[in-house]
């Protein structure tokens, strides 16, 4: 690898690797993304590190744990001197760029990104707090059912005109590198929303699939065995028996579906425009997600559980000329993703970063040496009283809330997750070294007086900041219209010589 790389990191929101044909799924239709799988190294067991969107992305970008870094909840303050990957890279050389979500939330809305080339679909101010001292009083910015009461296709909708933008400044970013003189690398963060609910979509992905051959989840309320948090979580959407039947369930998972070919067909018109731009010969495509979806599994909805589809995430490292083809069957993390960009950066290893870091490279997994099978999770956002830890390793799950009775499943044998082993006499050796590590890794009392305390400071500078005259957070791209298209500024033929591509041929 004698010249920097480019890398070009593609996200989906919410999607679930279970609902994907490269990890098994027998009806969605990805073909650029199954294209990408099959040249690339695809991670069987990755994870996000805190399945909510802002701490999930927070944790990712900055390759720190939620607890490290104050990313609680949706309206976490992600602190400007915190280092992002962005940060790095830009620091190595690269030009950094960022087209869609990131969900930041405060002031600093570029985080090391040199451009953000749209604004974001969610809002930078505190609004969306959380509030574990008044879990009772359920604010109306939390999910509902409506998404699924609701489902089915639409001619258009919100998130459908910001990733229509999304792509599009995405594809001409790429455009302009190939046109510019400017010989930096770059690394290109392309964050689609879909398919994040609601679950809405045109009718034509609506129409790649049948409705009669969309599977029903796997098991119903009923059949899951119950724990404390899913039973928080179902009164935080409002989800009781009767709330929604089979047919809005159906509806729900065949608009997901649909959505799913959504995000692979504007990902496909992004791969086109890097392949005819010659930019994909030294280009290392990224995909991942930030967290997954319920889907309905166990009578759950959205994410916010440490229970697989909403827990784990689809990985592909994509660069044919450095990394063979290959599955990756070790615990891995989106936090893994900071270290694995810098080192692939050049920037050096660990003890050279500004900052401590709990994720790990993934360098040695992409290079088929032995890397690490372990991932550390944190989630403190809604639907907690209090912090729920999760530990995966191996084939073991390990979930631990000092609110809730422990819960261990053996993912080897026990796929669907309905035989907690924390009781068993078999385990009774792992329970006592997992909970001395957690004793070990966290001070869980210190821990949840932080995250009270940040919560009633984001309360009151959120009110505070609503009454009288409001400045936003929120990024609002600018675009110099002076030196767009056809302008006196330049001569007319050297501005069509410029924007041409490629050039073309001396007369």
């Amino acid at each position: 690898m004698t010249r920097q790389p480019n890398i070009l990191f593609l996200m989906a929101d919410q999607m679930t690797a279970s609902c994907l044909p490269f990890y098994g799924h027998p009806l969605v239709k990805t073909p650029h993304l199954s294209r990408l799988a099959s040249q690339g190294v695809v991670f069987d067991a990755a994870y996000c590190n805190s399945p909510l969107c802002a701490p999930s992305r927070f944790t990712l970008m900055t390759g720190q744990l939620p607890s490290r870094i104050g990313g609680f909840d949706n309206a976490a303050d992600l602190a400007a001197d915190i280092p992002t990957f962005a940060h790095y890279l830009r620091d190595a050389g690269y030009k950094t760029a960022l087209s869609g979500k990131m969900h930041f939330c405060g002031p600093d809305q570029l985080h090391g990104f040199e451009q953000r080339l749209t604004t974001d679909i969610y809002p930078a101010d505190y609004g969306w707090f959380v509030d574990w001292e008044n879990f009772d009083k359920r604010p109306t910015y939390y999910h509902n059912m409506s998404s699924v009461i609701q489902a089915g296709p639409a001619v258009r909708t919100n998130q459908l005109d910001f990733d229509d933008e999304v792509a599009f400044r995405a594809r001409r970013y790429l455009y302009d590198q190939a046109r510019s003189a400017d010989e930096r690398p770059f690394c290109l963060t392309v964050s689609l929303t879909h398919p994040h609910d609601p679950y809405a979509i045109p009718q034509q992905y609506w129409d790649r699939y049948r409705h009669e051959d969309i599977d029903m989840p796997t098991l119903t309320y009923q059949s899951a065995p119950c724990d404390p948090h899913s039973e928080r979580l179902r009164y935080v959407y409002q989800m009781q028996e009767g709330t929604v039947n089979e047919a809005q369930i159906r509806n729900a998972r065949h608009a997901y579906y649909g959505a799913i070919s959504y995000v692979d067909d504007q990902i496909g018109t992004i791969l086109a425009t890097l392949e005819e731009t010659g930019l994909d010969d030294n280009t290392i495509i990224v995909f991942s997600g930030d967290h997954g979806d319920m889907l309905g599994e166990r009578g759950l909805w959205y994410k916010m559980s440490w229970f697989e589809n909403s827990a784990r995430v689809p990985m592909i490292v994509h660069a044919p000329s450095h990394f063979s083809p290959a599955r990756v069957s070790a615990c891995v993390s989106t936090m893994d993703l900071l270290p694995t960009f810098a080192e692939l950066a050049g920037h050096g290893t660990p003890p050279d970063y500004a900052a401590p870091l709990d994720g790990r490279s993934l360098v040695p997994h992409l290079e088929g040496k032995e890397g690490h099978d372990e991932v550390i999770g944190e989630y403190m956002g809604e639907g907690a009283v209090a912090p729920l830890i999760m530990i995966r390793r191996g084939s073991y799950k390990f979930i631990h809330s000092p609110a809730d009775p422990d819960q261990l499943y053996d993912l080897s044998h026990d796929p669907l997750e309905v035989e907690n082993l924390a009781d068993s006499p078999l385990t009774a050796e792992l329970m006592a070294e997992l909970r001395a590590e957690v004793a070990e890794r966290w001070d869980m009392p210190q821990l949840h007086e932080a995250v009270l305390a940040s919560q009633r400071r984001r309360r009151l500078v959120s009110r505070a900041l609503s009454r009288g005259k409001t400045t936003a957070w929120d990024h609002d791209p600018q675009f110099d219209a002076s030196t767009q298209y056809m302008r006196n500024t330049i001569d007319l033929d050297d501005l069509e010589r410029r924007s041409r591509f490629p050039e073309a041929p001396a007369c």
